[in-house]
């Protein structure tokens, strides 16, 4: 009952999260577009940890095709996570690195396209991936009611690289890159040198938003990398739903932690939760209001 509470909880705040960014414009920021997308991974998350839950025992009651369904799109929908995160941080390395020319490179459009092909490039990948279990659920198992995978390991070095290495790397790159230009400005302002060159003149909010997102960034970093790190060091290659359990509710609660940082951090989360808890989203032209 805990744990589908906790599940309820976290859907209920990404559907606000998802309802403040869809329904009013003034929100409609490439910033905050990359965090629709993280927010809708996280709903789907913590829809599908209705199943983990289900499970939990050991039992899988679904048969052998919703199990190799379920398996793939939580890879897809992690995927996706972890993709978001990846722009998230290149969003915001422009931003302090290059700020002459973010509002020209960043745009809406270009934010919604490339978020497209990080959602699709996880669904091709991770199908491919798990192919095995579509063609013949259940392939795996050893008996009923258990909802296993395996892959080689090749296939799951591959994995390893392209859905934590290759994402962590950047990541961790990027947020470096932007704590030095950081450290640079913070010195300057101390030392009361003029910057004169607009090339590294960052606006406080935008410093305040890359502090903002960092902290989203760090909390996925430490939900995420104990489970991928058990995988890159155990030796089984069987990957069940009951064996590393506590690792993927750590995953499971980095999905309900997004929106409550947002509630922290942001002020027009707050504001937005607040016009639609008292049912003033339904009123004509609220779309318009003033959120920030």
């Amino acid at each position: 009952m805990l744990l589908s509470s906790i599940s309820l909880l976290t859907v209920a705040l990404n559907l606000l999260v998802i309802i403040s960014i869809s329904h009013f414009k003034q929100l409609h920021t490439p910033t905050n577009l990359l965090l629709l997308s993280l927010a809708i991974s996280d709903f789907f998350v913590d829809l599908l940890m209705i199943f983990q839950i289900m499970i939990i025992d050991g039992c899988w009651l679904l048969g052998d095709l919703m199990c190799s369904l379920w398996l793939i799109l939580s890879s897809i929908i992690l995927s996706s996570s972890a993709g978001t995160m990846v722009l998230i941080s290149v969003d915001r390395y422009v931003a302090i690195c290059y700020p002459l020319h973010y509002f020209t490179k960043v745009k809406p459009k270009r934010v919604q396209v490339c978020v497209c092909l990080c959602w699709m490039f996880a669904a091709l990948f991770n199908s491919l991936l798990l192919k095995d279990n579509l063609q013949q659920p259940g392939r795996y198992n050893s008996c009923i009611g258990e909802c296993v995978t395996k892959i080689n390991y090749i296939v799951g070095l591959i994995d390893l690289i392209i859905s934590f290495l290759f994402p962590i790397t950047v990541i961790i790159i990027l947020h470096i890159r932007i704590f030095g230009v950081a450290v640079y400005q913070a010195r300057a302002m101390r030392s009361h040198i003029a910057v004169v060159t607009m090339k590294v003149t960052v606006k406080k909010s935008e410093m305040k938003a890359a502090r903002n997102l960092g902290v989203v960034v760090v909390v996925f970093l430490i939900c995420v990398c104990p489970y991928f790190c058990f995988t890159l060091t155990s030796q089984n290659n069987l990957y069940t739903t009951s064996s590393v359990t506590i690792l993927v509710w750590l995953i499971h609660l980095n999905s309900c932690l997004n929106p409550l940082i947002y509630a922290i951090l942001y002020p027009w989360f707050r504001k937005s939760i607040k016009v639609i808890v008292t049912l003033q989203i339904l009123k004509p032209g609220s779309c318009r209001t003033n959120m920030l």
